[in-house]
């Protein structure tokens, strides 16, 4: 190997081992910071200037220059070299070798360890607002397709056991709800790392004269970071997004759960597009929701990722430690896989249909009409548990006659309970059921209709 190009190589002796060099660079990951990278350099340059630490000119020389820089990454031209490490020393040596010396001035007052530490910040702050865009489009087309629904019926399940009517667009809609506290979440993540560390530099902050304001508010910050011993190892913000992406894939696992068994032939509730399923390489007649399946699966990397910027944090002795370099690894990786799966989720959702025709002619299974019976008898007077008890029991009753509550007569009813009356029928037909629902929030076509329009007001607004 030729000599070392390091930033520290005085200080040590010989040569580093080839294997050390492969083992410790971020470079083949971290290269996706450049574009906040090369602004942060900017704004730290501008700064420097400002304070009367480097000229305008040479202020002038390093823009133009990072500009350069930028531009060849951007095209792939740049040549990549293991031996820099990371994206960091990868673009000011590049610097250097186009301005000289100008370039060593950069680093000023500035350490790797606040750089990377502003760096991710950066990267995620941008990253949350275009994943908080595709859990907008995943929410529209859920409300798309409720709004198609607004008034078939579906049986709702607990315990995976039927339990009650429901608007098949009231159950989408469950859905768009969590994603919603999905998009606050990554809010309040993006408000809570909106600060600035740079000028913390390795531990200790700067003997020069470094106006940190001025570079918060140069690359939109709302503030500053006020320890520089917690500012350049804090990555609690890294941890509170990759949980933050764990919320994420265990609401589109859950949809995708659902639609597994909705899609299957025991089920029969919904039709998937072709485009995102496929067959069997030995099975001609299969019919298989791949996509979903991977939506579920991919929640397991994700949850991986948690657990180990966990691992990598728990314990950290102060102050910055090498062991952060990993920290990107795993942001990176979950924010990846939940940007894929929002954006297969949408595809999913605007190609499915549901077969109310079938899935109405099976409501008659599973006695989901027997808590609004029960209800019936609350407002003739019957004290609840009673109420539940003479159900419980009609209902025990039909299975071992292998009958549905519809089957009875009035008279057989009566026979139960004395104030049964004729109109125990509109309790009896789950389409008639679903419009009485009255309760705030609930799953009746009239509050569905309400709802759609509210979610297609509030997320066009976005």
């Amino acid at each position: 190997m030729g000599k070392s190009e390091k930033s520290w190589e005085k200080r040590l002796s010989g040569q580093i081992d080839d294997l050390a060099v492969n083992f410790v660079e971020s470079l083949s990951y971290d290269r996706r910071l450049y574009k906040v990278d090369i602004a942060g350099s900017i704004a730290h340059a501008q700064m420097l200037a400002d304070q009367g630490l480097i000229t305008k000119a040479e202020y002038g020389q390093i823009k133009k220059a990072l500009f350069e820089i930028g531009d060849e990454i951007a095209a792939g031209t740049f040549v990549f070299n293991k031996v820099h490490e990371d994206i960091h020393m990868a673009v000011e040596d590049a610097l250097i070798r186009k301005i000289g010396d100008v370039g060593k001035k950069l680093h000023t007052g500035r350490s790797r360890n606040d750089q990377v530490a502003t760096d991710i910040r950066l990267w995620m702050r941008d990253e949350i607002e275009l994943m908080q865009a595709r859990i907008t489009l995943v929410q529209q087309a859920l409300v798309k397709l409720a709004d198609q629904y607004k008034a078939g019926i579906m049986p709702a399940y607990t315990h995976l056991q039927r339990a009650q009517p429901i608007v098949i667009g009231a159950y989408l809609l469950s859905f768009v709800e969590q994603l919603e506290r999905d998009w606050r979440r990554l809010k309040n993540c993006r408000d809570l790392l909106n600060v600035c560390p740079l000028g913390s530099g390795a531990v200790a902050g700067s003997t020069l004269p470094l106006d940190r304001q001025s570079t918060a508010a140069l690359l939109g910050f709302s503030g500053i970071t006020y320890n520089s011993i917690d500012a350049v190892s804090d990555r609690d913000f890294c941890a509170e997004f990759i949980f933050d992406c764990s919320l994420i894939a265990v609401h589109l696992s859950r949809l995708a759960e659902d639609w597994i068994l909705y899609c299957s032939n025991e089920f029969g509730f919904i039709t998937i597009d072709d485009k995102y399923c496929t067959s069997s390489s030995m099975m001609p007649q299969k019919r298989n929701p791949d996509m979903l399946e991977l939506i579920r699966g991919k929640t397991g990397s994700v949850y991986g990722a948690l657990m180990a910027i966990l691992t990598i944090l728990k314990a950290q002795p102060s102050t910055y430690n090498r062991d952060l370099q990993e920290d990107k690894i795993h942001v990176f990786q979950a924010a990846d896989t939940i940007d894929l799966s929002l954006d297969m989720t949408a595809a999913i959702v605007n190609g499915t249909r549901f077969n109310t025709a079938r899935i109405a002619a099976g409501m008659d299974r599973g006695f989901l009409e027997a808590t609004a019976l029960a209800e019936y008898l609350v407002r003739k007077g019957v004290p609840f548990r009673e109420a539940h008890g003479i159900v419980g029991a009609l209902v025990a009753q039909c299975e071992k006659e292998d009958k549905r509550l519809t089957d009875l007569t009035v008279e057989q009813f009566r026979m139960v309970c004395d104030k049964i009356e004729a109109d125990v029928a509109d309790v009896l037909d789950q389409a008639r059921v679903v419009t009485q629902y009255k309760t705030e929030g609930a799953a009746s076509p009239a509050q569905t209709a309400e709802q759609v329009a509210y979610w297609m007001r509030k997320l066009g607004e976005r």
